[in-house]
């Protein structure tokens, strides 16, 4: 019966060391929030194993087997810096993929930004080309038009200098036919 009891405990000793290698599977955050939250349990599964690891390590001074102890106390302690690492490890991953994801979006962001402002730029310039060509047809109607009233002006004081002329060369006329006249009445007076 002893024997069957030793083999009983020494197979539930080996199902639960069996069970304890199995490794559970480690949670992979889908938020930032979780990847957080993660990294936080982590951290505080590090402390813990920190902890034990200075109770243990004080605990084993006590004992007779004193190496063994330490021993055995260093390697509970990695493997629970082993798990806290494999919990940490995700979260780190999916913080790091979330950065490079704003960062890229950020980027898109950016590109889009700039690709509008040099829409608004070339937008801007073409408007002001065309106020500046808009003046510049203005003006030179402006200018234009000027000319074709100091052309007028010309035609007209020409004109008028003209009549001015047509109305003297007249009146020159009619003052020497009337000249003329008085010297042919002047010569007939005194010839009579």
């Amino acid at each position: 019966m002893r024997i069957a009891g030793g083999l009983l405990a020494l197979g539930m000793l080996i199902s639960g060391a069996a069970c304890a290698d199995e490794p559970e599977p480690v949670p992979i955050p889908q938020t930032l929030e979780q990847a957080v939250a993660q990294r936080e349990r982590a951290e505080a599964l590090r402390e813990q194993a920190e902890e034990r690891y200075r109770a243990e390590q004080n605990g084993c001074y006590d004992k007779f087997l004193m190496s063994d102890c330490l021993v055995a106390a260093k390697k509970r302690y990695s493997a629970s810096m082993v798990a806290a690492r494999k919990l940490d490890q995700p979260a780190i991953d999916f913080e790091r993929a979330a950065r490079r994801q704003d960062l890229e979006a950020k980027e898109a962001q950016r590109a889009a930004d700039n690709l509008a402002r040099q829409a608004g730029e070339q937008e801007s310039a073409q408007r002001y080309r065309a106020e500046q060509a808009a003046k510049r047809a203005e003006r030179e109607a402006k200018l234009a038009d000027k000319a074709r009233k100091a052309e007028e002006g010309r035609q007209k004081t020409a004109a008028e200098q003209a009549k001015r002329q047509a109305k003297l060369e007249k009146r020159a006329r009619q003052d020497a036919a009337r000249e003329a006249r008085k010297a042919a009445e002047a010569a007939a007076a005194a010839g009579k």
